[in-house]
């Protein structure tokens, strides 16, 4: 049986443009408070999309899914922007599930916990290069990372930061973690590695009074960082709507074709 989809929850970001389409949007189509809505609709681009998600991540949780159309800058977790016949492109789009990545971070306050949906990143705060060690369930694989920084990307996050790093693009379905160097200087060859989804990752800032180093997940920062695990939190499923042929694994194949 098709679901219907005929409350929905519309949001937008503070673009003009996304605060137009939400006026348009909500007097063909009207507006629930997201606990009684079928879907809930982001209007913006994938900033405000992974606003969304946090912001209602308890709703999202239970199963509530998330159709976003792009009124901001980048949209690659946008579907187009089209005023005409939402319900439908909602009963005909395709599901993708998404487990974000788990950080946690361990400074001189003690531990914090994060979720990141794009990547999970560490950056030098000073002039000095960060020196980390980086170890993958619970085996040293390299002893000394000289560098700017180093992230992990999901799949759906792949073609953000990821991408700019010279990281590799992963199809959403690929089960893998992109780990990548941000500007290394030894090894100077290293390029990075995919693990497996299941698998733990964990930096050790080395010099932490020398070289700080803070970490970020997507856009949430903790500065003077010691170490950072992360890991895949299968325990939350998060559903993103896609129109047919616009889904995750057609841009993100498209994205590894593109000059």
């Amino acid at each position: 049986m098709t679901k219907t989809f005929e409350k929905l929850a519309f949001q937008c970001s503070e673009k003009p443009s996304a605060i137009a389409a939400k006026k348009e949007l909500v007097s063909r189509y009207g507006n629930v408070a997201p606990a009684h809505a079928d879907a809930i609709i982001s209007l913006g681009g994938d900033g405000f999309m992974l606003e969304t998600l946090m912001r209602n991540m308890p709703l999202i949780r239970k199963g509530l899914p998330v159709y976003g159309m792009n009124r901001g800058t980048v949209g690659f977790l946008m579907n187009s922007y089209n005023e005409d016949d939402l319900p439908a492109r909602l009963a005909a789009s395709a599901a993708a599930v998404i487990h974000p990545l788990k950080m946690t971070a361990t400074g001189a306050k003690g531990n914090v916990s994060e979720l990141a949906f794009n990547e999970v990143s560490l950056f030098r705060q000073t002039r000095q290069a960060a020196h980390i060690r980086i170890t993958i369930d619970g085996r040293e694989r390299m002893p000394k990372l000289i560098a700017d920084g180093v992230l992990v990307a999901s799949p759906a996050g792949s073609t953000a930061y990821n991408l700019s790093a010279h990281g590799p693009v992963l199809p959403l379905t690929s089960d893998i973690l992109a780990l990548t160097p941000i500007s290394a200087f030894r090894p100077r060859r290293w390029r990075g590695a995919l693990v497996k989804a299941s698998a733990k990752v964990v930096f050790d800032v080395l010099d932490p009074i020398k070289r700080p180093v803070s970490a970020t997940a997507d856009n949430i920062e903790y500065r003077d960082i010691t170490r950072v695990a992360v890991e895949q939190d299968i325990e939350t499923s998060l559903t993103l709507l896609f129109d047919p042929n616009h889904g995750l694994d057609e841009k993100i194949l498209r994205e590894q074709f593109a000059t």
